[in-house]
């Protein structure tokens, strides 16, 4: 006899189902539909536990960029962290790159960003956004420090957006920039074809 899964359980597996839709095709380019196939449910189901695909892609990339602050509020939690060491800031850019084992995260993040021209994606990237380095000075670094640590972020998902390091054994620019900004993670990074 089959098990009949919880609300919650069907919520969450819909709602990974658009995370993997949406980091595919972005906001403009996916379909409550798609959700649905993706998820293998009805689109009624999709749109009845969501409402419009509006409010599904807000929950997904209010979620995307949640996990981001708590993986740093995690790292600062865990020990005492000193913005004047490295080793400290190893520890932040670690944890930050262990997302890249979830590449749909990122992704939606990208596609959340982009899609600013629709207001509410707007007000949720620039949430997401503050709460990062709000969490990010509460270490007691330097607006600068945090900034920093923002721009490398966005700079590893931009790269992951393009594959980049699909492009590493051809050299040259684009290489170099890859391994300089990924350094010792490149290898675990995987590949997005």
């Amino acid at each position: 006899m089959a098990t009949r899964m919880k609300a919650d359980e069907r919520r969450q597996l819909v709602l990974a189902a658009a995370r993997r839709a949406f980091a595919g095709a972005g906001f403009h380019g996916t379909t409550t539909d798609a959700v649905a196939k993706e998820a293998g449910v009805s689109q009624p189901y999709v749109v009845r536990m969501f409402g419009t695909k509006l409010d599904l892609f807000i929950e997904v990339f209010e979620e995307a960029g949640e996990r981001i602050q708590c993986v740093f509020q995690d790292v600062l939690e865990a020990a005492p962290f000193d913005p004047e060491r490295d080793e400290d800031w190893d520890r932040l850019s670690a944890a930050y790159t262990d997302l890249v084992a979830d590449p749909d995260v990122l992704q939606v993040l990208m596609h959340g960003f982009s899609a600013g021209s629709v207001d509410e994606i707007a007000a949720v990237g620039r949430r997401c956004m503050a709460r990062i380095y709000a969490t990010l000075l509460s270490t007691g670094c330097t607006p600068g420090q945090a900034r920093d640590v923002i721009a490398h972020g966005m700079l590893l998902n931009v790269l992951l957006s393009v594959r980049a390091p699909e492009d590493l054994p051809h050299g040259g620019a684009l290489g170099e920039l890859t391994t300089s900004t990924f350094g010792d993670a490149l290898p675990a990074t995987p590949s997005l074809t």
